[in-house]
């Protein structure tokens, strides 16, 4: 399958590298290319910096906004949620057309610091506002409630937890379920809340998630749901 991971941070270098790694034509978008292949900071997070992450994944082709290949099947949207739809629109509606569109994202306001708000919630999201912004593109809530490491390697989580995902299209959660899939996901942990209006509800998770993240002192956990 050919993948355009748009954003170029530690959650797109980790979906990038797991897509090519299971024989996937991996393309990353970012606002600057050559900047970005310079880039030798270390990220918190990682550890690591995207140089080094780069010649560790050559394999992954870097492009603009505007190069994204025409021939994309599926497009992540692994920016930060303020940025996303200014990045969707470099990208803009007629290549994004009706191409599967997997959002990771969400829209933390850290402007005020630590811990950030929603800059869209209660009857907002940012997936419907990718959406309604792009009307054509099939849009996938998913993999937003979780870590990056968590994000491809489920298992480092004990126990049998769950995602959760929502779109308008049943096909295009269809490719993204053999997404997760690939990504150790089986099906039956994959809760679908319905359309993207339940965006608006995995999104306010995050400062629950934030906030256990705190208390916990440690990012690796997610959430179980359990029925009779």
């Amino acid at each position: 399958m050919k993948i355009t991971i748009i954003g170029s941070g530690v959650v797109g270098q980790t979906l990038a590298a797991a897509f090519h790694s299971q024989g996937h034509q991996v393309w990353m978008a970012t606002r600057n290319p050559d900047e970005t292949a310079k880039r030798t900071v270390e990220d918190p997070q990682s550890g690591e910096s995207f140089a080094h992450w780069h010649a560790e994944n050559p394999g992954v082709t870097l492009v603009s906004f505007g190069q994204v290949p025409d021939g994309s099947e599926v497009l992540v949207n692994a920016t930060g949620g303020m940025v996303s739809l200014d990045a969707l629109d470099q990208i803009g509606a007629d290549k994004i057309g009706s191409k599967v569109l997997l959002d990771v994202a969400n829209p933390l306001d850290f402007s005020q610091g630590f811990p950030p708000t929603l800059a869209y919630c209660n009857t907002d999201s940012l997936g419907e506002r990718i959406q309604q912004r792009f009307p054509g593109a099939r849009v996938v809530k998913a993999l937003n409630t979780v870590n990056f490491r968590v994000m491809v390697q489920p298992d480092i989580v004990p126990g049998a937890h769950n995602l959760f995902m929502c779109g308008d299209d049943p096909g295009a959660k269809e490719v993204v379920l053999g997404l997760l899939a690939s990504l150790g996901w089986p099906r039956g942990r994959v809760l679908d809340l319905g359309g993207i209006g339940a965006a608006r509800g995995t999104e306010m998770l995050m400062p629950l998630w934030l906030g256990l993240m705190v208390q916990m002192g440690s990012p690796i956990m997610n959430f179980e749901i359990r029925r009779p």
